[in-house]
């Protein structure tokens, strides 16, 4: 009878995990439902079963914040979570297959019908073998009311769970709401392109290398392999007669939203929820791809790991767009990775010598995403990948990642080789390929997940700056934007500027002088 209560007690304790704070020892939730249900004997099953129902959709609420907080950095927000559900399928489904993704679903509604089921047994069983009459009953009520105002030990934790969230719901509408205004409200010439002269005849290209954070150099489980490949790269891109300057920029997001930091640095402004991206693009405000449009730039979007309708593409306004299929990849896939680094460096290389104009193009580069397994050789001979066929040779290379994600230690191991990859190849294709009307920026979308970070991490990713005009870099070290130093090694010490500063600097450097870009303020 006390195990009973004890473990009912405890079940309803599991939402303060969600919650920040110490959790209490002992849920008013518990003596209200043992009270409903030995009160209203008539409705007993009735109201066990509505109880044990709501308190299987807590236990998946929080199952799912712990998995966005280990994924994202962040706590379960409902508001921002329900447009990410296709995103966590189509994750789930490319890392584990159909079977996998389904199985995975069954096991989550089996485990939720089991706390169910556990949860109204404990319930029906208090009521009838616990009773308390009377008076007993008003004062131990009174007693436990006393104690939740006068101690932290006494709580209501599912019932604050649910506050949180409809106080995050709210405040996360009415901070979209503002945020949509201030791009109604700012002035029509501050939302208009602006032309670059000073990168008139200039390729630039802007190339994301997924989850490459500063706590590659800052973290000491990490720092042995990304160190010795930076000064490869330093000594591989002087030797090719390229200038380079490394610094930081502070996103958005950790751990997955890639796109959130894209829009970031594309827009200049703050982009750090779903629905603040789709305010964005509805709102025909310019951005970095507008702007070199107007300077005469080819626009394209590199982005290898699109795989179906992509309708946001079209409001970026780019002139061209090559997601899987207009690659022409024909090699095998790596789990989520459609294709790797390599070949999609070497596909955007004979587009861009293909293109007579000058190119803005930005590259999505994905060998680096989670399941960070199987980790492929860089070829040397870069004429013979093709159509990517000779990648065949590593079909079904490495674990399963479902082998892999069983040791974390491992996981990270493999994190840390994949960032070495894509910057091994990156660094290849700038000594073999740059020319010299070229700029190359070369920067992580955000952090990896705190399972690689560890919680509390800055969110700061690491931006290189790399031509063989030196004039071109050298705007990067005046100090305008905090952090950039000569080489490949960023200021360690010195916090990075948020991403939405990118645009407003490139067009204060290299732009017609004119107005200041504003941000909305969120």
């Amino acid at each position: 009878m006390l195990a009973a209560f004890v473990l009912l007690n405890g079940l309803l304790l599991l939402p303060a995990l969600a919650l920040p704070g110490p959790a209490p020892w002992l849920a008013l939730e518990a003596l209200i439902i043992w009270w409903l249900l030995h009160q209203l004997p008539n409705q007993r099953d009735r109201l066990a079963m509505l109880f044990s129902g709501i308190y299987a959709l807590m236990v998946w609420l929080i199952a799912a914040d712990a998995l966005v907080r280990q994924s994202l950095g962040r706590g379960l927000n409902l508001y921002l979570e329900v447009s990410l559900l296709d995103a966590a399928w189509h994750l789930l489904r490319t890392n584990l297959g159909i079977p996998g993704a389904v199985l995975v679903v069954v096991a989550l509604i089996l485990t939720a019908a089991l706390v169910a089921w556990v949860f109204r047994r404990l319930g029906l069983h208090l009521a009838r073998t616990l009773p308390l009459r009377g008076r007993a009953l008003g004062l131990s009520a009174t007693a436990l009311l006393t104690l939740a105002i006068l101690t932290p030990w006494v709580g209501s934790p599912a019932l604050a769970f649910v506050a949180n969230q409809g106080s995050l719901i709210k405040h996360t509408h009415q901070a979209t709401s503002a945020f949509r205004a201030g791009l109604e409200q700012q002035p029509t010439a501050s939302r208009q392109p602006r032309a670059l002269p000073g990168l008139a005849n200039t390729d630039v290209v802007l190339a994301f290398v997924e989850s490459y954070g500063i706590s590659g150099l800052t973290d000491e489980r990490y720092r042995p392999v990304l160190g010795p490949r930076l000064a490869t790269l330093a000594e591989q891109l002087d030797s090719a007669g390229l200038t380079v300057a490394t610094g930081r920029l502070k996103a958005p997001i950790q751990g997955g939203q890639s796109w959130l930091g894209h829009l970031s640095v594309l827009s200049g402004q703050w982009i750090n929820t779903q629905i603040a991206y789709e305010a964005l693009l509805s709102s025909n405000y310019a951005t970095l791809i507008d702007d070199f449009r107007v300077t005469g730039h080819q626009t394209m979007a590199v982005m290898p790991a699109i795989t179906r309708e992509w309708p946001e593409g079209q409001l970026f306004g780019y002139h061209r767009i090559y997601d899987q299929d207009a690659l022409g990849y024909q090699g095998p896939a790596f789990n989520w990775v459609t294709m790797p680094d390599q070949y999609t460096w070497h596909r955007f290389e004979q587009l861009r010598q293909a293109t007579p104009s000058p190119v803005f193009a930005e590259l999505a580069l994905i060998s680096s995403h989670a399941p960070w397994v199987p980790i492929l050789p860089v070829l040397d001979d870069w004429d013979s990948i093709g159509d990517g066929q000779i990648f065949q040779q590593w079909e079904g290379a490495g674990e399963a990642p479902a082998s892999l994600w069983r040791d974390p230690e491992r996981v990270r191991e493999h994190y840390i080789q994949a960032i070495d990859y894509a910057l091994a190849v990156a660094g290849d294709y700038a000594a073999r390929y740059l020319t010299d009307g070229s700029l190359l920026f070369i920067l992580g979308d955000h952090q990896p997940a705190p399972l690689i970070t560890g919680d509390d991490a800055s969110r700061d990713v690491i931006i290189h700056v790399i031509s063989r005009n030196p004039t071109l870099v050298k705007p990067f070290l005046n100090g305008d934007l905090p952090g950039f130093r000569p080489g490949t090694l960023p200021d360690e010490h010195t916090d990075g500027a948020p991403m939405s500063r990118f645009r407003a600097f490139l067009l204060a450097q290299f732009g017609e002088p004119s107005r200041p870009l504003m941000q909305v303020k969120k």
